[in-house]
């Protein structure tokens, strides 16, 4: 079976070498796809990878004429600079890591490709292959994208289990949340979410559930005034704007059928607040969204697993659903 060439072009970048990524990827050819893949790596690693894991796959040279052909994974080839081990992270194929994301960025910038769609990669080694020893040039993939998008604030939204979980802050230690919390931040925030539901999710009218800080949202002001100060201001301003914002909502009761049903998005205040739930619910399968870039990217929301690199024992479910929802916002965006 072929596709059309009229199929939307997803590129699919392999991740950290040593890791589950390159395997992972070639199980993209077990099953048919509404778009058209092209997995960004080395695809003599890709090829070495699947035969550790037992993955049967034909490899063949991307080429943009060509239509997909089931059971045969394109591999746009973007060669390593050391020959990687499963498992054994090696700083020397740091550069071949973000080649491949600056390709994917490329071609969705420049129309290309619709959608990218990213492998786990390791943030400690490819610190080092730059030779950072006390900073980070490298924070991960959400900040990587931002800055070579020129976009400067972008969300973290995790989906999956029938949830979809924003979030107002990422990693930062707890202690430094509440000053984070920003009237600026928020708005900014919630302004995002609402616009990316409507233009990648095919939400008209979005319903976003907000969390509060504190525990029972504050209580009248009795554990925290962050509800009273940042939050409910806020809301009531952009309420004003006409957008569908419920809250601020104690966490603890926020995440229960009766209430969930009320809402399309939930926005948490930071990264424990709200992923820890999407993740039990989600089974496996979560798929992490940047929000508020020009393009559209979903990721897998586990990490490299290098214990598992190699070993057939990876389960591909993330990586799936990631396809699936690129694939999907793709579709809301080319009908919007």
């Amino acid at each position: 079976m072929t596709l059309a060439h009229s199929a939307p072009l997803i590129a699919v970048t392999s991740g950290e070498p040593a890791g589950v990524g390159p395997e992972l990827c070639a199980r993209l050819a077990e099953r048919p796809w509404s778009a058209r893949l092209v997995v960004l790596g080395d695809i003599e690693l890709i090829r070495e990878r699947a035969a550790m894991a037992g993955v049967r796959v034909v490899l063949r040279p991307f080429r943009a004429d060509e239509a997909a052909v089931a059971g045969t994974l394109d591999v746009l080839h973007l060669p390593l600079a050391r020959p990687a081990r499963a498992g054994a992270l090696d700083p020397a194929n740091a550069a071949h890591v973000l080649a491949l994301l600056d390709r994917a960025i490329a071609g969705c910038v420049q129309g290309e490709f619709a959608a990218m769609v990213t492998a786990p990669v390791h943030k400690g080694v490819i610190c080092e292959g730059l030779g950072a020893h006390d900073s980070l040039p490298f924070s991960g993939h959400t900040e990587y994208l931002a800055e070579h998008t020129g976009t400067p604030r972008v969300v973290m939204m995790l989906v999956g289990g029938g949830l979809r979980v924003a979030l107002a802050t990422t990693h930062l230690p707890l202690a430094a949340v509440p000053a984070a919390i920003t009237p600026d931040l928020l708005e900014q925030t919630l302004r995002i979410v609402h616009s990316d539901l409507v233009r990648h999710f095919g939400i008209a009218s979005p319903r976003v559930l907000v969390a509060g800080l504190n525990p029972h949202a504050g209580e009248g002001g009795h554990m925290g005034r962050e509800e009273i100060e940042v939050i409910e201001p806020v809301l009531a301003r952009l309420r004003g704007e006409g957008m569908h914002l419920v809250g601020p909502l104690p966490a603890d009761t926020l995440f229960v059928p009766h209430t969930l049903e009320r809402g399309d998005a939930v926005l948490a205040m930071y990264h424990d607040q709200g992923l820890p739930v999407l993740k039990h619910a989600s089974f496996g399968g979560g798929v992490n969204v940047t929000l508020g870039l020009p393009i559209i990217r979903t990721s897998v929301d586990h990490g490299t697993a290098l214990d598992l690199a190699g070993s057939g024992r990876a389960d591909a479910g993330s990586l799936f659903a990631a396809v699936e929802l690129a694939t999907a916002m793709v579709a809301a965006r080319a009908a919007a």
